[in-house]
């Protein structure tokens, strides 16, 4: 009886959550929840499911990738999966408090994690590149994601199954493949198949949800798919036609839903392009409603989705290494409710307002501390390649960790009154970045001409010492994230954070 007491104020505290809002106009208001690499507990997933729910968003896309317990393809599932149990409870969960959960099935591009098994290898559209099935495979594939959506379906109440379809950069690749799309264009080669996961995913009385960008590069056999598909057009801050003619898609007739980004490319453990996302929300979520677009989904990238493979031998695959990983999404909940705050109204993000009005009221900072705030999350947002910088004029990997340097004692000044365990994601982020700045600056010495075997030994000490420091920084992040993620996680990531370091510090042991 209590639960459901509980249960029924969060349900109440939800309506007048939702009732204060005014000119929302998005029917579906997702947030996308990528677990290929940063799998959440289950009290965690719960947890945040209430928070985005309490917050008007009405709909959580879950890309479970090997998260997904499927009894009919056990192998498929990576140790991090839930139970059946766990997701049934949690679907249970999340519809009583009116939360819709899409699931999310790659099914085209990015299956490495199935295709590395060679129980499905006469799925491959390459034996090298793992990354997507062949098309023309059409049987084994149809035989495949009917029984995956079949299991999805069997938990899920989800009028709609999200099928993904983007990024499938090896189209045409193999010889079969590559002689249909001669003779009948990429276009046919691509919508033939994806047509074939439609319309499984509707005889199975759902509505299929993919990725835009693949259709908008080769629109013209667009109208063949079914008439109750959903296309995504994922905008991270570019023009509109960076896939190809926008204009097609939007006179197409499909019903449209648009996609900003939380963590994109090029962030990753050391580095946050705050202000790009900031600008993405204050851009894009005006220009989706302008354009008609029935929902708003804020996706969230923990990996760019390509993998380094590791080898036993030429034909004997160990395992797939994430490339970019990204800081986990418990240190994003500023840009959580700048989406939130966004599509609640129908005037663009102003940004700094924003951020002086979300510092004061969760952390108690005044106005000039807020502005000294976004100051240094903005602050050198340049990548870093074999030593150079990536910036508009010219700067020194020195020169840049000088700059993070000064952000870190920013950070390190400001006294948050409240929330203080949410504001050291920040300082935590920062000083990840700066560590690693510190470590390619010894790369950049050893890679130097001037580099001798009689400087060695002052270089290992300087390697020594970030290591060291290292450590404290790996139980911080532990620390902070020990009740959204599971231990062992963490700890595999903190050594794939530092195994860099770690290695050039075993190379120049002699």
């Amino acid at each position: 009886m209590r639960q459901k007491l509980l249960l029924l104020l969060v349900l109440m505290i939800n309506l007048v959550v939702w009732a204060a809002p005014a000119g929302v106009d998005f029917s579906v208001r997702a947030f996308h929840l990528d677990l290929r690499i940063q799998v959440m507990t289950m009290p965690a997933l719960k947890a945040f499911a209430q928070k985005i729910r309490g917050q008007g968003i009405n709909t959580l896309i879950m890309e479970y990738e090997a998260t997904y317990p499927y009894e009919h393809h056990p192998l498929i599932p990576g140790k991090y999966a839930y139970t059946r149990a766990e997701i049934v409870s949690f679907i249970a969960f999340c519809n009583k408090l009116g939360l819709d959960v899409i699931p999310l099935q790659q099914s085209f591009g990015h299956v490495e994690y199935i295709l590395r098994h060679y129980r499905y290898k006469g799925l491959r559209e390459d034996d090298e590149d793992l990354s997507q099935v062949c098309p023309l495979e059409a049987a084994s594939d149809s035989l495949l994601f009917t029984e995956l959506y079949t299991e999805l379906v069997s938990t899920h109440t989800s009028p709609y199954i999200h099928i993904g379809g983007d990024e499938t950069h090896l189209l045409g690749h193999c010889a079969r493949c590559r002689l249909k799309a001669e003779k009948e264009g990429i276009s046919r080669l691509y919508i033939d198949y994806i047509n074939m996961l439609c319309r499984i995913v509707v005889r199975l009385g759902k509505r299929p949800v993919l990725w835009a960008d693949i259709a908008l590069k080769y629109p013209e056999a667009l109208q063949s798919l079914p008439k109750g598909t959903i296309f995504v057009d994922w905008n991270y801050g570019w023009d509109l036609n960076r896939f190809g003619e926008h204009e097609k898609l939007l006179n197409s007739g499909y019903e449209i839903w648009g996609a900003p980004a939380l963590r994109s490319s090029p962030d990753n453990y050391y580095l946050t392009q705050w202000e790009k996302h900031f600008n993405n929300i204050r851009d894009f979520v005006p220009k989706a409603r302008e354009m008609g677009y029935k929902g708003i989904v804020m996706t969230s990238w923990s990996t760019s989705g390509v993998y380094s493979y590791l080898y036993e031998s030429e034909n004997s695959l160990i395992d797939l290494y994430a490339v970019r990983h990204v800081y986990p999404i418990t240190g994003f909940n500023i840009l959580l409710a700048a989406y939130i705050k966004s599509i609640h109204s129908n005037e663009p993000l102003h940004t700094e307002d924003f951020i002086v009005d979300y510092c004061s009221q969760h952390y108690g900072l005044s106005k000039p501390q807020a502005i000294s705030f976004w100051q240094a999350l903005r602050a050198a947002p340049y990548e870093v390649s074999e030593g150079v910088v990536k910036s508009p004029h010219p700067l020194s990997l020195k020169g840049l960790a000088d700059s993070v340097a000064k952000v870190a004692e920013v950070l390190r000044v400001l006294k948050p009154l409240k929330n203080k365990e949410e504001f050291e994601h920040y300082r935590l982020m920062t000083e990840l970045r700066l560590q690693y700045l510190r470590f390619l600056c010894i790369e950049q010495e050893v890679n130097a001409p001037s580099f001798t075997r009689s400087t060695l030994p002052s270089v290992r000490r300087k390697l020594r010492v970030l290591l060291d420091n290292d450590g404290l920084l790996s139980q911080r992040f532990i620390d902070l994230n020990k009740g959204s993620y599971h231990l062992l996680e963490l700890q595999e990531e903190n050594q794939l954070r530092r195994r860099k370091m770690q290695v050039l510090y075993d190379h120049l042991r002699y």
